[in-house]
């Protein structure tokens, strides 16, 4: 790890000496370039030094002590123990900040919210976490658009497309990817009685237009009457789009725009944001992120988390995690949860990582 830390802390001395030339100067791509990576080393390298730094701290208190005696020597020994026990700190973020980024962390998203089992409780669940993931995007002031949206009549939503944009948006969302049950009485519940109903969420890291190429022959684009719960919303022009991609079978609808170019140009978007997905899992063959598997199917046995209304619980079963303040996350307030899976997953890849490393 420390020859690897060696080679990294050089590169970023060399982009700093580099970014001051005249020549890097003029070039206004390769200064944005190397800028960029300096930044990506940074944090990395400022941990490094202060790991250098506490080492040199922590010999250099041990060294003395040896050549005093009485309440001296046992300051020398503290300061030394206390140095011993930050480098054991730094010695963790180092690993940490090792591990390999995830490249679509800074991205966008696309989230897709679908009623399971459950009949219109299900429905009118998936609309509370509509609501909710909302509620998360305006506090952390990410972008969202949405892309079609399929409702019920009383109020509940069958499927919800989304486009979330704004840096980070992926990072903040991606482990809301799942089966999510719900336990409560129903207000159409004339006995009181708890009934168990499901939705599904995915979210997809959109797709940037270098990373999927989308061949007009391999598709095929139908425009329909957009509909709605009723009334007012069901309109009376084709403005709806559907788009058709033969080679995979994927099939997108976007309808919630009155124009059909903005429509169109949504649809496109969750379309590059599914094949970015679909073609990645074919790159990595990892069957664990097939998303069929992460999403499951809808059925009630199948779930990440569990949200308990009568008992005040959200229970998130990945890593066991309870909070008692339903309210307030259906409100939006989710990130407790979503930085403890942070957290969770880096542990998880700490531990997988190899620790015999000793150069």
């Amino acid at each position: 790890m420390l020859k690897r830390l060696e080679q990294i802390a050089a590169r970023y001395e060399a982009l700093t000496s580099r970014l001051s030339s005249p020549d890097a100067l003029a070039d206004r791509e390769e200064y944005k370039t190397l800028s960029k990576e300096r930044a990506e080393l940074e944090e990395l390298v400022h941990t490094y030094r202060a790991y250098q730094k506490t080492q040199e701290e922590m010999n250099a208190a041990f060294a003395e002590a040896e050549g005093e005696s009485g309440e001296m020597r046992d300051l020398l020994v503290a300061e030394g123990y206390a140095c011993k026990e930050r480098l054991s700190a730094l010695e963790r973020d180092l690993k940490t900040l090792l591990l390999p980024k995830d490249k679509n962390d800074d991205r966008g998203c696309t989230l897709e919210i679908r009623a399971g089992a459950g009949g219109e409780e299900a429905a009118l669940f998936a609309y509370e976490l509509y609501r909710m993931y909302m509620g998360c995007c305006e506090r952390h002031h990410l972008k969202w658009e949405v892309a079609s949206l399929s409702e019920t009549e009383l109020g509940g939503v069958k499927e919800a497309i989304v486009n979330v944009t704004g840096k980070g948006a992926y990072k903040r969302l991606k482990y809301e990817s799942g089966v999510h049950r719900v336990q409560r009485v129903p207000e159409t519940e004339s006995q009181g009685r708890i009934h168990t109903s499901t939705a599904t969420v995915a979210v997809l890291p959109e797709a940037e237009d270098v990373d999927v190429n989308i061949d007009e022959k391999d598709i095929r684009i139908d425009l329909f009457r957009s509909s709605g719960a009723g009334g007012q919303k069901v309109n009376k022009t084709e403005t709806a789009i559907r788009i058709t991609h033969f080679p995979t079978g994927i099939v997108v609808t976007c309808q919630d725009e009155r124009s059909q170019l903005q429509n169109r140009e949504k649809a496109y978007r969750v379309l590059r944001a599914r094949l970015y997905e679909y073609y990645s899992e074919q790159a990595t063959g990892k069957e664990a992120a097939n998303r069929r598997n992460l999403v499951g199917t809808g059925d009630r046995s199948e779930r990440i988390r569990t949200y308990n209304f009568p008992q005040n619980r959200i229970t998130d079963h990945r890593i066991g995690l309870s909070l008692h303040n339903t309210e307030a996350f259906m409100a939006g307030e989710i990130d407790e949860m979503t930085e403890a899976l942070a957290r969770a997953e880096t542990e998880a890849r700490l531990a997988d990582a190899s620790s015999g490393d000793t150069d």
